[in-house]
């Protein structure tokens, strides 16, 4: 009996032995998954707060020492858990009402807001870029006000381009009209003068979004004959009607921009999701797919929804795809959109309605 005493009692040791170390580990499992927070709260005092490094990376230590404290120090999680919960508040509150600006000294690619005009079927579009470039750095830029027909549009295209990593890419929707113009827009950083894009920074609110609304001359030679970058085109199925839908929401977006700047984040603001924010209000909900993030994938999803051309094997169509060779040989020729199409395979067929 008393053997059998001693084995419940045993039992009953180990059972709250092990419930206290499951409490434990989850109480620090907790902890670990808010370290995230604390991190992005820090570095957002650190890059958005005060102009001043020494007083922005002041607070950003102190608010890191004190969130760990709270998370770490208290007895009782819960209350540790509502400190937190309070300081982070007041951070992101603070940061989220940080405005973002037009009036700033802007850098000259970037210093004019394309804005437009619609009368029926007529798109005057103000201060489309068209420079004229010697390298990256050095160009003349050039803001020209262009009239298109939007009865006139034939279809949409997309160019890819990637400067490094091919899981990322810089995405660029080009509008092709049946007079042979094209209209290309980049969504971009508006970067004031001595600035420079950093991939970390683009996480915080640091540049300003914006809509490069460009002569494909300038915007596609940038990429594959000044900055080396591999460009690739693909024609897209979007019927007629749906690709004047998109252009008129882009313009909306445009001509909101003006009055009301928006920020740039490389998260949830860049080149590609906000495509998709024009894209949603026409065609209704788009389903989640990891390479809108991983967006240097994007081509391969679109392929295997049918979007793009499907008559090649996928490999054969990107390759064929890659613009870099056509673009250096049309140069400044001014049906420079019409020879980087020579031989890229053609537009699927809009789906059947």
């Amino acid at each position: 009996m008393d053997n059998a005493c001693g084995r419940l009692a045993s039992w009953r040791r180990l059972g709250t032995s092990t419930r206290s170390f499951g409490a434990a580990f989850l109480r620090w499992a907790l902890r670990l998954l808010l370290l995230p927070l604390v991190a992005w709260a820090a570095a957002a005092l650190w890059f958005d707060g005060p102009s001043s490094h020494a007083l922005a990376g002041t607070l950003a230590a102190l608010f890191a020492a004190t969130a760990l404290a709270m998370l770490i120090v208290p007895r009782r999680l819960l209350r540790g858990l509502l400190l937190f919960a309070a300081l982070f508040l007041v951070v992101l509150l603070w940061w989220l009402s940080i405005p973002p600006s037009n009036e700033r000294h802007w850098m000259a690619d970037v210093a004019e807001l394309p804005y437009g005009q619609v009368d029926g079927d007529t798109l005057t579009l103000h201060n489309v870029r068209d420079c004229r470039y010697v390298t990256e750095t050095d160009y003349e830029a050039r803001w020209d006000t262009r009239t298109y027909d939007l009865s006139g549009i034939d279809g949409l295209d997309l160019f890819l381009c990637y400067w490094g990593p091919r899981e990322i890419a810089h995405t660029i929707l080009s509008w092709d009209f049946a007079d042979g113009q094209h209209l290309a827009i980049s969504i971009e950083t508006r970067k004031e003068v001595g600035e420079e894009y950093s991939a970390v920074r683009g996480f915080f609110r640091q540049y300003e979004l914006y809509y490069v609304v460009a002569d494909e001359r300038d915007v596609i030679r940038l990429r594959t004959d000044y900055r080396g970058e591999d460009v690739y085109l693909y024609r897209l199925r979007t019927p007629p009607d749906r690709a004047r839908q998109l252009l008129l929401q882009y313009v909306e977006k445009l001509n909101g921009l003006v009055t009301q700047p928006a920020w740039y984040n490389a998260l949830t603001h860049n080149c590609t999701t906000v495509i998709f924010d024009n894209v949603r209000p026409i065609v209704g909900r788009v389903p989640f797919d990891w390479r809108i993030l991983l967006n240097g994938r994007i081509d391969q999803m679109l392929y295997e929804q049918g979007v793009i051309n499907t008559s090649l094997p996928f490999e054969t169509l990107r390759e064929r795809s890659h613009v870099n060779e056509m673009a250096r040989r049309a140069g400044q020729d001014a049906d420079f959109s019409g020879m980087i199409r020579s031989g890229i395979p053609g537009r699927p067929p809009p789906p059947a309605r």
